[in-house]
């Protein structure tokens, strides 16, 4: 009887850091910008003395003396629609660094296990792809979708969760070690510092790789039992062809998050849709295999540009760059080619509406004439209908829209 083959596990990885590694991480970093941490050590101030710090990292991380500061507890809003705040621990630049080596070492460790149909926070994938694939299974009959969504994910991840996800492909001690104390590195908030026994702070650099290692259990155990699937970081949804199936689905689903990830679904926003109803993923409203701007992406933008268009404000150029920027950001996101431009028009109006408010302090249809689309035009305003079109010609031959495209009509 031969012998199951052992599993070959990642070792000696902190020999890999070299001057040339400690520098990529630090150009990742600034690229990415952020605040400052609890040592309110900024960007620019880490870069004055640039090779010192990057030298004495260096050092600390290949010894395995260096220790992590606590995070910086920072608070923003949920969203539009939602209350109450979302917590973010804030690492210090050097802790950013540091975070960053070990992503660049073990990264290429996890890619070669993760599964095909996880988009998230991974090199060559991204929101549209994803997009892409659940209207792909949605045109070969998967038209039922669980809708899952775990509650708390990122600050209930339990730790002994984390360490197996990474002893099952890691045998360097050290970088073992490391990941460890990151988790434990606590937060402080308003002077006091508080332990993190579970979870992995969200804004920490490693976070997203962590999260993905996690939930690589799930993406596999859904493959094996020949579930359809897409999922990006924490957000996925389980297609099934039938609703039968799909009530069976998320039974089996519940059954995986609660008792083996040790986490919980929310009750509010887990659900069965199909794509005859609709359903939401990732900002997108997905119906009958179209496209279009989810209602909380909606209210977003139209918040944006309300902030930008107050009639108390004088119509600038400085206004029209602003909303500009605005509006390239958003359509650049929410413009494939499987959207339709009845809701761009919409949204058209509307902000010609609130520019010619802003120009003459006041609500009026005659104002329409005073000030056309024609001038509006002259002073620099991207008009959403202009950029629709220029963005569904560059995207419609694209290989990301390729297969889901099929015979789907605008």
């Amino acid at each position: 009887m031969n012998k199951p083959e052992k599993k070959i596990k990642a070792h000696s990885l902190i020999g890999r850091i070299t001057p040339e590694l400690m520098f990529k991480a630090w150009k990742n970093v600034r690229k990415n910008r952020g605040a400052a941490g609890i040592d309110k050590v900024s960007i620019k101030m880490f870069e004055e003395y640039l090779d010192q710090n990057l030298l004495t990292l260096m050092g600390e991380l290949k010894t395995g003396v260096y220790q992590p500061i606590p995070l910086r507890r920072h608070y923003i809003p949920k969203g539009i629609g939602k209350q109450g705040l979302r917590p973010l621990g804030i690492p210090s630049v050097r802790c950013r660094v540091a975070q960053e080596v070990l992503r660049l070492l073990i990264n290429p460790i996890y890619e070669k296990i993760f599964h095909n149909n996880s988009f998230g926070f991974r090199p060559g994938r991204n929101c549209h792809q994803a997009v892409s694939k659940v209207i792909e299974l949605t045109q070969k009959g998967y038209t039922h979708v669980v809708d899952a969504d775990i509650k708390g994910f990122f600050d209930n991840i339990p730790h002994h969760l984390i360490m197996k996800a990474m002893t099952s492909e890691i045998a360097d001690g050290k970088v073992l070690t490391l990941i460890e104390r990151f988790l434990k590195a606590g937060v402080m908030e308003e002077g006091k510092l508080y332990p993190t026994t579970r979870g992995c702070p969200q804004g920490g650099v490693i976070s997203p790789l962590i999260s993905n290692a996690v939930l690589n259990y799930l993406d596999h155990t859904l493959g094996e039992h020949n579930y359809q699937f897409v999922r990006y970081a924490d957000d996925f949804v389980v297609m099934c062809r039938t609703k039968t199936q799909a009530e069976s689905a998320l039974v089996f689903i519940k059954s995986v998050i609660e008792k083996d990830l040790e986490l919980e679904l929310s009750k509010e926003k887990t659900k069965i849709s199909s794509s005859k109803d609709g359903f939401n993923f990732l900002g997108f409203f997905i119906r009958k295999g179209r496209l279009q701007m989810g209602e909380k992406a909606m209210e977003k933008f139209k918040a944006k540009v309300r902030l930008i268009t107050t009639r108390s404000y004088n119509y600038s150029k400085e206004v029209v760059e602003k909303l500009n920027r605005v509006t390239r950001g958003t359509l650049n996101y929410f413009v494939t080619p499987l959207s339709c431009k009845r809701q761009f028009c919409k949204l058209d109006e509307w902000i010609r509406k609130r520019l010619r408010c802003m120009k003459y302090k006041r609500i009026s249809r005659r104002d329409n004439f005073r000030l056309k689309v024609k001038a509006l035009r002259k002073t620099g305003f991207l008009m959403c209908l202009d950029l629709f079109a220029t963005i569904k010609a560059k995207l419609v031959g694209s290989q990301t829209w390729a297969t889901a495209l099929g015979t789907a009509r605008c």
